[in-house]
């Protein structure tokens, strides 16, 4: 039983600010942070993406520049994202298995420079084909689910040898995370982490993303074969389940901010690291309403992040993590 007011005062321990640091439940900090960065061809290549405002696609030698200053931040891993010429894109998507694609380029470049910061590299063809969904399809536009995990396997070996720290497949195939599993082990590649995109949802808040990486206009149709339907929550828990028992190390939710639920969910239900992705469209909102006026971007972000530690993640990827780090290293 707790006492009763006045002898219990809730707000006596938030009365002084070393207080409510002393009594704070959860502590953001850089560690928690991934910075999802995208990658172009060229040198000395900066092009700014109009529907994320502060945020540009680098050819490799900037990349380099940013993880140099993102691991200078306490920023412990970079999520790499490839805007794949047109001409390289095909129905096979078979750039994902060229070992000098711009991915595994950035990712050796960047291992070489930054040796000690980690490098996340991303799953699926959709970078890679010319429709824009990330597997095979067939004559009827649907994803064929086994040819396009066989694929996804060979795509996950092409990037660990080029020195990826964690592979995370976001395509949502049935059966891809043991798959790709088996084929890490049978390669050597025994301490490459998986972090499965466990519960991606076919989210209206992936626009500014497919800007980014030159999706935009070429996808058939939408992803609702094989995306999660936002009206579900125990299915979340299933594929969870599903992708645990194949090896995952680690799993994800996506989008963020709308699916605290089920990040609590899955917290609550495995005692396993979630991840979240604060994707593309939450990130243009909270610019958005900067840019209105509406709302101190230093606030907004430093709470937004905490939210999802509050709500059980270990970590966060977002497009804030640079602003947020220098914030939480002021």
């Amino acid at each position: 039983m707790h006492a009763a007011y006045p002898a219990l005062r809730l707000r006596r321990t938030r009365a002084a600010g070393w207080s409510r640091r002393l009594h704070a439940e959860h502590i953001l900090t850089p560690a928690d942070l991934i910075w999802p960065m995208f990658v172009t061809d060229g040198e000395q290549v900066e092009e700014p993406i109009a529907t994320l405002p502060g945020v540009s696609r680098w050819s490799i030698d900037l990349a380099v520049a940013r993880a140099k200053e993102a691991h200078n931040l306490g920023i412990p891993c970079l999520a790499l994202f490839p805007n794949t010429p047109r001409d390289r894109r095909s129905d096979d998507g078979a750039e994902a298995l060229n070992p000098d694609n711009l991915i595994c380029r950035a990712t050796r470049a960047i291992k070489d420079a930054v040796p000690d910061i980690g490098i996340l590299t991303d799953v699926a063809l959709d970078p890679y084909t010319a429709h824009g969904h990330d597997g095979l399809i067939d004559a009827a536009g649907y994803v064929r689910n086994d040819d396009t995990v066989e694929l996804l396997v060979g795509q996950s070996l092409n990037q660990a040898r080029a020195g990826a720290d964690i592979i995370a497949p976001s395509d949502m195939m049935d059966g891809r995370v043991g798959a790709i599993r088996a084929a890490l082990e049978r390669d050597s590649h025994v301490n490459v982490q998986i972090m499965a995109y466990a519960a991606k949802y076919a989210s209206a808040y992936y626009g500014p993303f497919r800007d980014a990486v030159g999706t935009r206009g070429l996808l058939k149709g939408d992803k609702t074969t094989y995306q999660m339907d936002p009206s579900n929550r125990e299915e979340a828990l299933r594929e969870v389940a599903l992708d645990l028992a194949e090896g995952a190390d680690s799993v994800m939710v996506k989008p963020g901010l709308p699916y605290l639920d089920i990040v609590r969910a899955v917290k609550d239900a495995f005692a396993v690291p979630v991840f979240a992705y604060q994707v593309s469209g939450e990130y243009a909102m909270i610019e958005a309403a900067v840019a209105a006026g509406a709302a101190d971007r230093d606030a907004m972000v430093l709470e937004t992040l905490l939210a999802f530690k509050r709500a059980g993640c270990a970590g966060v990827l977002t497009y804030h993590a640079v602003h947020a780090a220098r914030l939480l290293g002021a």
